[in-house]
Protein backbone atom coordinates (compact mmCIF):
# COMPACT_ATOMS: atom_id res chain seq x y z
CA UNK A 1 0.00 0.00 0.00
CA UNK A 2 0.90 3.74 -0.56
CA UNK A 3 2.41 5.50 2.32
CA UNK A 4 -0.85 7.76 4.01
CA UNK A 5 1.67 10.34 4.75
CA UNK A 6 1.75 11.01 0.58
CA UNK A 7 5.45 10.52 0.56
CA UNK A 8 5.21 8.53 -2.97
CA UNK A 9 6.72 5.11 -1.45
CA UNK A 10 5.54 2.45 -0.40
CA UNK A 11 4.24 1.93 3.92
CA UNK A 12 6.76 -0.77 4.16
CA UNK A 13 9.36 1.32 3.08
CA UNK A 14 8.28 4.85 4.70
CA UNK A 15 6.23 4.95 8.02
CA UNK A 16 5.67 1.35 8.76
CA UNK A 17 9.62 1.33 10.20
CA UNK A 18 8.77 4.06 12.67
CA UNK A 19 5.41 2.75 13.67
CA UNK A 20 6.99 -0.10 14.35
CA UNK A 21 9.56 1.21 16.78
CA UNK A 22 12.22 -0.43 14.02
CA UNK A 23 13.75 3.00 13.00
CA UNK A 24 12.99 6.94 14.62
CA UNK A 25 12.10 9.16 12.30
CA UNK A 26 15.38 11.25 11.54
CA UNK A 27 13.55 14.45 11.43
CA UNK A 28 10.98 16.59 12.73
CA UNK A 29 8.93 16.26 9.00
CA UNK A 30 9.61 12.66 9.27
CA UNK A 31 8.34 12.27 12.36
CA UNK A 32 5.15 14.39 10.78
CA UNK A 33 4.68 12.20 8.51
CA UNK A 34 4.93 9.30 10.53
CA UNK A 35 2.30 10.61 12.85
CA UNK A 36 -0.18 11.70 10.15
CA UNK A 37 0.42 7.78 9.14
CA UNK A 38 -0.85 6.87 12.51
CA UNK A 39 -3.60 8.74 12.33
CA UNK A 40 -4.63 6.86 8.66
CA UNK A 41 -3.86 3.35 9.72
CA UNK A 42 -4.59 4.09 12.97
CA UNK A 43 -1.70 3.83 15.43
CA UNK A 44 -2.97 5.79 18.42
CA UNK A 45 0.04 4.08 20.96
CA UNK A 46 2.66 5.38 18.37
CA UNK A 47 1.12 8.83 18.21
CA UNK A 48 1.29 8.96 21.93
CA UNK A 49 5.17 7.56 22.35
CA UNK A 50 5.69 10.73 19.94
CA UNK A 51 4.56 12.83 22.00
CA UNK A 52 6.75 14.76 23.70
CA UNK A 53 6.84 13.18 27.63
CA UNK A 54 6.06 16.47 29.57
CA UNK A 55 2.70 16.81 27.48
CA UNK A 56 1.52 13.70 27.31
CA UNK A 57 -0.68 13.82 30.24
CA UNK A 58 -2.86 16.24 28.17
CA UNK A 59 -3.67 13.36 25.51
CA UNK A 60 -4.93 10.07 25.97
CA UNK A 61 -4.03 6.99 23.75
CA UNK A 62 -7.76 5.60 23.22
CA UNK A 63 -8.65 9.63 22.32
CA UNK A 64 -5.78 9.52 19.75
CA UNK A 65 -7.06 5.72 18.23
CA UNK A 66 -10.66 6.67 17.99
CA UNK A 67 -9.64 10.09 16.29
CA UNK A 68 -7.89 8.23 13.60
CA UNK A 69 -10.59 5.69 13.10
CA UNK A 70 -13.34 7.34 13.01
CA UNK A 71 -11.94 10.06 10.43
CA UNK A 72 -10.55 9.11 6.63
CA UNK A 73 -7.76 10.23 6.49
CA UNK A 74 -6.62 11.40 2.49
CA UNK A 75 -3.78 13.69 1.92
CA UNK A 76 -1.03 15.49 3.51
CA UNK A 77 0.50 19.04 2.19
CA UNK A 78 3.83 20.15 3.64
CA UNK A 79 3.38 23.80 3.53
CA UNK A 80 6.48 25.40 4.86
CA UNK A 81 9.81 24.28 7.29
CA UNK A 82 10.53 27.65 8.88
CA UNK A 83 13.04 25.98 11.12
CA UNK A 84 14.36 22.19 11.79
CA UNK A 85 11.83 22.13 14.55
CA UNK A 86 8.97 23.63 12.87
CA UNK A 87 6.23 21.91 10.37
CA UNK A 88 3.84 23.66 8.43
CA UNK A 89 1.26 21.08 6.88
CA UNK A 90 -2.49 20.48 5.96
CA UNK A 91 -3.75 17.37 6.73
CA UNK A 92 -6.95 16.43 4.96
CA UNK A 93 -9.77 14.33 6.33
CA UNK A 94 -13.52 13.13 5.70
CA UNK A 95 -15.08 12.96 8.80
CA UNK A 96 -17.72 10.98 10.72
CA UNK A 97 -20.42 12.60 9.00
CA UNK A 98 -19.35 12.32 5.44
CA UNK A 99 -17.80 16.19 5.68
CA UNK A 100 -14.44 17.24 4.04
CA UNK A 101 -12.22 18.59 6.62
CA UNK A 102 -8.77 20.82 6.70
CA UNK A 103 -6.52 20.49 9.88
CA UNK A 104 -3.96 23.45 9.15
CA UNK A 105 -1.42 23.64 11.90
CA UNK A 106 2.37 24.98 12.35
CA UNK A 107 3.72 22.21 14.60
CA UNK A 108 6.71 22.00 17.33
CA UNK A 109 8.75 19.23 17.78
CA UNK A 110 11.92 19.20 20.14
CA UNK A 111 14.80 15.90 19.97
CA UNK A 112 15.94 14.62 22.91
CA UNK A 113 18.62 11.96 22.86
CA UNK A 114 18.46 11.68 19.30
CA UNK A 115 14.90 10.85 18.91
CA UNK A 116 12.01 13.78 17.88
CA UNK A 117 9.23 14.22 19.76
CA UNK A 118 5.88 16.31 18.96
CA UNK A 119 5.41 19.07 21.29
CA UNK A 120 2.76 21.37 20.38
CA UNK A 121 0.64 22.83 17.53
CA UNK A 122 -0.71 26.20 16.70
CA UNK A 123 -4.02 25.91 14.05
CA UNK A 124 -3.79 28.22 11.32
CA UNK A 125 -6.59 29.45 9.53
Amino acid sequence: MNCPCCSGKAYEECCKPYHTGEKHAPTAEALMRSRFSAFAVPNGKYLMETTFPSKRKYHNIDDLQEWGEINEWTKLEIIDKPSLSKVEFKAFYTDEEGQKQVHHELSKFKMIQNRWFYVSGEFLE
